[in-house]
């Protein structure tokens, strides 16, 4: 068994892609085949793995599973890949792309590698609430920008340098408070009136990643109802590589949301099962 399929990197968020329309993969049943593709140095390895499926009424449906093997509702970097991929093989001839995820539909523009999506309006806005962790208290904010995230407002880009984003991340990633679903974690400076920096802890890949789209937005959504930044906001991640966010926003409300940023190809390739098929797992 041989999968066709694409490895892309969103601003050092990397994904393998897969087009699915002809139900090569039973994406219902593919936990295991995500973890083992996305298993670093035993095979392709990527911070995610998506699928690229039919759908009636937009051009198309996608599936975005994390490394993990859990699925999720929405990535914005995976998202703006999805968009490129789908441009560069056909699957859509516009550069005008709408596409369905669990989050809602979701459009995007194809600027050659850039790709500008439209996110979900941000909801569930919450702000300035004290986390009780085993060894501190952290003050947080929280929005849901398609997926949950909790944005931590760090002081100086020293401060977000030094700070332990694995510990504090995953302990505030599965904190009670936000169960059964649990939530990203991102920490976040403002450099400027229209800057910010972030370093991410991402639920489902376990880990900090190099950068976070969701995370970005959110970030920005809450430098702004803070009074830090105004859009467009540019947010330096951790890659090094800058994404934009633009937004308007009515007192509390924001709407209009948009995340650009390059989508690249890294590679194109077939996954063999020598390396995707785990012995106790043979039917995918």
């Amino acid at each position: 068994m041989r999968i066709p399929f694409y490895k892309m990197t969103g601003s050092g968020n990397d994904f393998i892609l897969i087009d699915n329309r002809g139900s090569i993969v039973d994406a219902d049943r593919c936990a295991e085949l995500v973890k083992s593709a996305c298993l670093r140095k035993f095979s392709v390895g990527a911070d995610g793995l998506i699928l690229i499926e039919k759908d009636g009424e937009v051009d198309f449906r996608w599936r975005f599973f994390n490394a993990d093997g859990s699925e999720a509702e929405m990535c914005g970097n995976g998202g703006r890949c999805a968009a490129r991929f789908a441009y560069l093989k056909g699957i859509v001839k516009k550069r005008q792309i709408s596409f369905r995820t669990i989050a809602g539909i979701i459009r995007a523009e194809v600027k050659d590698t850039k790709v500008k999506l439209e996110m979900t309006p941000p909801e569930s806005l919450e702000t300035d609430f004290d986390l009780h962790l085993p060894d501190r208290v952290v003050r947080c904010n929280f929005v849901n920008t398609g997926v949950p995230h909790t944005v931590i407002l760090l002081d100086n880009v020293n401060e977000l340098k030094k700070y332990n984003v694995f510990e504090v991340g995953r302990t505030i990633r599965y904190h009670k408070r936000f169960q059964p679903a649990g939530t990203n974690v991102n920490f976040v400076v403002a450099t400027g009136p229209h800057s910010m920096s972030i370093r991410t802890y991402e639920r489902g890949v376990e880990d900090e990643t190099l950068a976070c789209g969701t995370g970005s937005i959110a970030g920005a959504i809450i430098g702004a109802y803070k009074g830090l930044v105004e859009p467009p906001v540019e947010m330096k991640t951790q890659s090094g590589e800058t994404l934009t966010i633009y937004f308007d926003r009515n007192d509390s409300s924001f709407c209009n949301v948009f995340l650009e940023g390059d989508a690249l190809v890294v590679y194109d390739g077939n996954l063999w099962d020598e390396t995707i098929v785990r012995k106790e797992n043979k039917d995918f």
